[in-house]
């Protein structure tokens, strides 16, 4: 959920085919170095998720209607995961701060984000084969009110703002789950944070 207030000790969970409980720990990797904001694109995109919100396909999708009052068609079917109910969240950002120095993860679900107000930079990488953040896949991309992007489970990632607010849509047990750990340090089982050596943000000038 791009959330960036978890005291420093809390146990978190690690889990994917069990749910076992971490320590947050750091991951061992060089100091401090520059990740570049850059163009938000299906492409670039593709291994963290989707992008939604891209102007009208021309091609015919049987998932549409069109008219001269409105349009609407198809853009994604979003998967909580097994047994999981989709929720709707708000969720207000305000800390535009760098380095990035904490990433999180949701384990079952699918998660979007889509600005309603304020632009947003969020910062992904995928998994290793421990589950671990691969640093070396660390990117950053703007996403503006009108677009909005899709993760899939085990995408590491966090958020940037000075003021925005988003919808974002999750799975009803994993937010549950992250606001007891957050508000009780009770270990989180379908989420792990983990601090990690701190990245720099580079944002295009103007």
């Amino acid at each position: 959920m791009g959330m960036t207030t978890a005291a420093p000790g809390m146990r978190c969970c690690h889990a994917r085919d069990a749910l076992l409980n971490c320590e947050i720990e750091e991951i061992s990797m060089p100091t401090s170095r520059a990740v570049p904001v850059e163009v938000l694109s299906d492409a670039a995109f593709e291994p963290f998720g989707w992008v939604l919100g891209q102007p009208h396909p021309l091609e015919k999708n049987p998932l549409e209607f069109r008219s001269p009052a409105t349009d609407f068609w198809h853009e994604h079917f979003f998967d909580p995961g097994t047994g999981g109910d989709t929720e709707v969240l708000w969720v207000a950002y305000r800390d535009a701060t760098s380095p990035i120095s904490r990433l999180e993860v949701h384990h079952l679900t699918q998660q979007a984000v889509i600005p309603l107000r304020g632009d947003i930079i969020q910062i992904l990488c995928l998994s290793d084969d421990n589950q671990a953040p691969d640093l070396s896949t660390l990117r950053a991309y703007q996403v503006s009110p009108g677009i909005g992007i899709c993760m899939r489970p085990g995408v590491w990632h966090t958020t940037r703002a000075a003021d925005a607010t988003c919808m974002m849509l999750t799975r009803r047990s994993t937010t549950a789950d992250l606001v007891d750990h957050l508000n009780h340090a009770s270990p989180a089982r379908e989420s792990t944070l983990l601090e990690i050596p701190p990245h720099d943000l580079i944002r295009k000038a103007g």
